[in-house]
């Protein structure tokens, strides 16, 4: 599936039905997809390219990203199977491998309206079919061997359509299986073992870590595991997976490689799937081999790459960092000793990114994670109310609101020193240095418990915005979600708020991350959406004191087709976007006397902003111009926000004029759909990114997330952002992408006398550092700290 995404090239599974052994992803292979030089930027040289999963069997081919001279689809694989070159075999050499994809589970299901049982029963019937002709063939050639030459026809028997799956089970050919569940792990490993073939490597596989017994009964040598960091609970098969399931894996004896599944995650960014890995457990040396060494061997291409070795390929990778260092970037990549990037635009990184990240301990993490068979119990540890004072020591850093303004500041700028910080009912007491706090701690009356964060942090809580967390748990399962809203069915507005579900994984694992608020609109099948909520990510109720921070943020609308798989699909909106933006302007003028239309008149007047999802500067520019046109008619200065907002750099001048803010979902672009084809692509290829673009010129801006699963990493985005804007933001700055930024441009507002919202206790490091992990919430509105 080639990006941008367009129904012309939409190649990744065929319609025809389940079993097609003779597609191979290579006949739909398209050399100019923008991912395969965003890829390269991001120090990936070479992919194992795989046939979609609505298949349960299809073809798949290892090519390297560079051009090629003949410019072809064929010219970039790696090692074409000797039954594609016309060669002779040659049993010195290393054997040049197919590749087999096989799919179980709710892809193939989905996909074909079928059960889990007739994909078994489908691969198995095609096996059989496979055995059959390779036996004619080992029969015939048996016959041969004995000079029956009477007895045979003129030729071997052949099948174009089985040849490949023959050539799995003559073990010619290496299989990576699409598989998540116990049962679908289970009917594979009974399948490998009937007709004895082995496994390469399982994929996704979120509930291989808690399976390895099961695992080491495939037939053959122990396949390896293919990964993702934290992507999962987008479908039910996905829903127990493990952050820590790599070094689960690992630590048990398994090759376990990490993948992105592009575009499911973006391909650019696989270092940063080794580096969370590592974050989360993983040995540094595993972690790195799980994007070099390990899919090699997995591929049985370890004799050319892998490794740096003499007679090896030169793919070469000069790093500015360590790369397992947060927002680790390419100072230039190498494919075959020929350098990709063009004029590279490299980052002064910190010594200190230099060496291998320091992390944290997630073992006893790791052992719960199989304990429960990935449903770990994410709800606070315990709860400090009143009635204790919780004393914090060797805190780095507090970072505090400045006066009644939104910056914040850090009040224990010492870096020589740690201190200690008081906290009670929920509120910041006293902060200062050790030695200071000594008579203080004895003046205290009551219970006090006393935690030691070893140069942690205490920080103001991170908003997320963009996605439908609080909305949606299993994203492919309706009946755990609000659903999707179509307003111009109605006569009435639609809350968010009034779907709320809270409680649910994806709200905790961001809770515990330090994502202490969310703003989240209505999920809309149409251009116009409904209004959005904020609430606490850390509430189990509604009615729960403190849960809801402000019932309606803003009115929600989208311009432009930013969805991937809509737009590929030809699912999306059949609305023109001339319509769209008259509606709006319909909306907005007070022409239309619903609730609905009452809501758009508030906007018109200023009382709320307008938030509008769009990637497209000239769509941007014709809102622009909207905006400009209502504000000449009600003589009110209108309160718009651009979300998405990939194309946003090309006119950031206008947008700052027009007084807009912009929420960059998500902060490092990529080309998944039309709209976004003029993205900035940040380090190496340029200088600028969107962020440190859209700043200068004086726009307000934030980030979010469009997934609910990447919420839990809002702190590592903004750490990866101050790192690619090459020193131009501060701490503070960053903070305020997350956080006072978006708050300001929505209207949000935060309870507390000084402080912003809920704090964030960080345990081994500061907000930013993959050495600290966050062990508790601060939060005055509701006189409590939650402790993990």
């Amino acid at each position: 599936m080639s990006t941008p995404a367009l129904r012309g090239t939409l190649d990744f599974s065929s319609p025809k039905g389940p079993i097609r052994p003779g597609d191979r992803s290579l006949d739909g292979l398209n050399v100019h997809d923008s991912a395969i030089k965003l890829s390269i930027a991001g120090g990936v040289t070479t992919s194992l390219v795989l046939p979609g999963s609505s298949n349960a069997i299809g073809q798949a081919f290892v090519i390297k990203h560079r051009d090629t001279s003949e410019r072809s689809p064929t010219s970039k694989v790696v090692e074409l199977p000797y039954e594609m070159t016309g060669l002779e075999y040659d049993i010195t050499l290393p054997p040049r491998w197919r590749y087999m994809k096989h799919a179980v589970g709710e892809n193939p299901s989905a996909g074909y309206k079928q059960t889990r049982l007739d994909t078994i029963w489908q691969l198995r019937e095609a096996y059989s079919k496979a055995k059959a002709k390779k036996d004619e063939q080992d029969a015939y050639c048996a016959a041969a061997k004995k000079g029956m030459w009477g007895d045979i026809p003129d030729e071997i028997p052949k099948s174009l359509e089985w040849e490949a799956l023959i050539d799995v089970l003559r073990g010619k050919s290496k299989v990576n299986i699409h598989c998540y569940t116990a049962t679908d792990f289970d009917a594979l490993i009974r399948l490998s073992n009937e007709f004895k073939f082995p496994i390469a490597a399982f994929h996704h596989a979120h509930q291989a870590f808690f399976l390895t017994d099961l695992l080491k009964k495939s037939y053959g040598p122990q396949p390896a595991i293919a990964l993702f960091a934290i992507a999962g609970r987008y479908k039910m098969e996905a829903y127990r997976g493990s952050e820590h399931a790599p070094k689960i894996l690992a630590g048990k004896g398994f090759k376990v490689a990490m993948k992105t599944d592009h575009p499911v995650i973006d391909s650019r960014h696989l270092i940063h799937e080794a580096a969370q890995a590592h974050y989360y457990g993983l040995h540094p040396a595993l972690a790195l081999s799980s994007v070099t060494r390990i899919p090699a061997e997995v591929a049985g291409l370890d004799h050319r790459l892998g490794h740096i070795r003499e007679k090896f390929d030169a793919d070469l990778v000069i790093w500015d960092s360590h790369p397992l260092a947060l927002g680790a970037t390419p100072r230039q990549v190498y494919i075959d000793g020929i350098p990709q990037i063009k004029d590279p635009h490299p980052l002064n990184k910190p010594q200190t990114y230099q060496a291998i990240p320091r992390t944290p301990n997630f073992n006893d993490e790791a052992k719960k994670a199989i304990e429960y068979e990935g449903l770990v119990p994410l709800e606070p540890a315990s709860s400090v109310n009143e009635e204790e004072t919780i004393v914090f020591t060797n805190v780095k850093s507090l970072w505090k609101k400045k006066d009644q303004t939104s910056e914040v500041i850090d009040v224990l700028n010492d870096s020589s020193a740690t201190g200690v910080v008081l906290v009670r009912r929920g509120k910041v007491g006293w902060a200062g240095s050790e030695l200071a706090s000594v008579d203080v701690v004895n003046a205290i009356s009551g219970k006090t418990k006393v935690v030691d964060l070893e140069g942690g942090s205490i920080a103001p809580g991170l908003t997320s915005f963009g996605s439908p967390l609080g909305l949606e748990e299993i994203e492919a399962e309706p009946a755990t979600n609000d659903g999707a809203i179509d307003p111009t069915e109605h006569d009435f507005v639609i809350k968010a708020k009034d779907g709320i579900s809270l409680g649910g994984r994806h709200l905790l694992l961001a809770y515990r991350s330090g994502v202490t608020s969310a703003i989240t609109a209505p999920v809309s099948s149409s251009y116009i959406g409904g209004l959005s909520t904020c609430f606490r990510t850390g509430s189990m109720s509604v009615l729960e004191d403190g849960a809801m921070i402000q019932d309606v943020v803003a009115v929600h609308a989208t311009v432009g087709r930013i969805s991937v798989y809509n737009e590929a699909l030809d699912k999306g909106t059949k609305t023109s976007i001339s319509t769209q933006i008259g509606m709006l302007r319909s909306l907005l003028l007070g022409r239309q006397k619903t609730e609905l239309g009452e809501w758009y008149r508030r906007v018109a007047m200023g009382e709320l902003p307008l938030v509008i999802n769009v990637a497209k500067a000239d769509y941007m520019a014709a809102l622009i111009n909207l905006k400009q046109e209502i504000e000449s008619h009600t003589l009110t200065k209108m309160r718009m926000v651009f979300g998405v907002a990939t194309e946003a750099h090309l006119i950031a001048d206008k947008i700052a004029e027009a007084g807009i803010g912009v929420v960059l979902l998500p902060p490092r672009p990529s080309r998944m759909v039309w709209d976004m084809r003029r993205m900035l692509p940040g380090p190496p290829l340029s200088q600028d990114t969107q962020v440190t673009k859209l700043l200068r010129a004086g726009v307000l801006v934030g980030i979010g997330i469009l997934e609910t699963v990447f919420a839990r990493n809002t702190r590592f985005d903004l750490a990866w952002t101050a790192m690619d804007a090459n020193g131009s933001l501060s701490e503070s700055e960053t903070m305020a992408l997350a956080s006072s930024n978006i708050d300001k441009m929505l209207g949000v507002e935060h309870s507390g006398s000084d402080l912003v919202g809920d704090l964030v206790v960080y345990h081994g490091g500061g907000i930013f550092d993959l050495s600290s992990k966050v062990v508790g919430v601060i939060s005055e509105r509701r006189a409590m700290v939650d402790l993990f």
